[in-house]
């Protein structure tokens, strides 16, 4: 008989020369499995406590949501709403693409397609 584990929610880094990288955690719960937040990418609605830098950019500086033990689950179920931004994300990235392409197949000088 196999023994069910969960391992896979759990992970640390103790030779990482920034462990830990948050304050307020115990070393012993500290969790680096996303060291670099997936929950980063929905800006303010990311559900930790992030604030704005002076110049607009988000600082998860004080932010410990993502390395608490207890937040995998909390993590894992936002992957819908990271992977909407993601195809968002592609689709602009698709409009802008065709529009270059567009503008470089443009002739200006006989108002027509195909150079």
């Amino acid at each position: 008989m196999t023994q069910k584990t969960e391992n896979y929610r759990f992970f640390q880094n103790r030779a990482c020369e920034y462990f830990p990288c948050h304050e307020g955690i115990p070393e012993e719960e500290f969790n680096c499995l996303f060291c670099y937040c997936p929950l980063y990418a929905l800006g303010k609605r990311c559900g930790g406590s992030c604030t704005e830098t002076d110049s607009g950019i988000k600082s998860c500086m004080d932010c410990t949501f993502p390395h608490r033990r207890d937040n995998y689950d909390a993590v894992i179920a936002r992957f819908d709403e990271i992977a909407a931004v993601a195809a968002r994300s592609d689709a602009e990235a698709r409009e802008i693409a065709v529009d270059d392409m567009s503008r470089a197949c443009y002739d200006e000088g006989t108002n027509k397609f195909g150079k």
